[in-house]
């Protein structure tokens, strides 16, 4: 029970940290203190859509067909390869998150963009729906896993919109998007390593 948890926790947590759209803009958010919490419910809502989606219907679909299973299992590793190979890019010339100063947003209107960043990258159906939902279906407890990456998405965005105003300093140095991107890329190879293993 634990071990399923665990195992959706961390898997998820390997994707989710890659520094993408999304995580950009929940980091502005959390820099500016504009509408955090409603950020960060509506990413973490829609993470746990998707896993449950993948884990459910999508997962169930492929479960019966295994010439399916086994493209989105060397997709999704050629995926993350290339995931691993762009991190570790970054990690040699690193960069720095900089956040725009604007003018206050409506809620409405951040909403809107929270969720076009979110349904709107063709990266989160891979990492959500496919790849978690393909994960998932080789644990012996399926769901444990779905409430596991569901959790590491909660704390993920919890984290990020909260945090981040303290981060600004750190997040101004290349070598801390070095230290980042570096772990992003040895974790995104191990999960393809396990993907192409199973």
């Amino acid at each position: 029970m634990i071990t399923s948890l665990l195992a959706g926790f961390g898997s998820s947590l390997a994707l989710i940290v890659a520094i993408g759209s999304q995580n950009a803009f929940v980091l502005r958010q959390g820099l500016r203190r504009e509408h955090v919490l409603p950020v960060v419910v509506t990413c973490a809502a829609a993470d746990a859509l998707l896993i449950a989606a993948g884990v459910g219907g999508l997962g169930s679909l492929v479960a019966d067909r295994p010439g399916l299973l086994a493209a989105i299992r060397w997709g999704g590793a050629a995926f993350l390869l290339g995931y691993a190979v762009l991190a570790a890019r970054r990690a040699l010339r690193p960069g720095r998150l900089d956040p725009r100063d604007a003018a206050g947003t409506p809620l409405r209107a951040t909403l809107l963009t929270c969720l076009a960043f979110t349904f709107l990258n063709p990266h989160v159906y891979l990492d959500t729906v496919l790849l978690l939902g393909g994960l998932a279906l080789r644990d012996p407890s399926r769901w444990l896993f779905a409430a596991g990456a569901a959790a590491a998405s909660v704390a993920w965005f919890t984290a990020l919109g909260a945090g981040a105003h303290r981060l600004a300093p750190v997040l101004a140095r290349p070598g801390t998007w070095r230290v980042l991107d570096g772990v992003i890329a040895v974790t995104m190879a191990l999960i393809a390593a396990r993907l192409l293993v199973g």
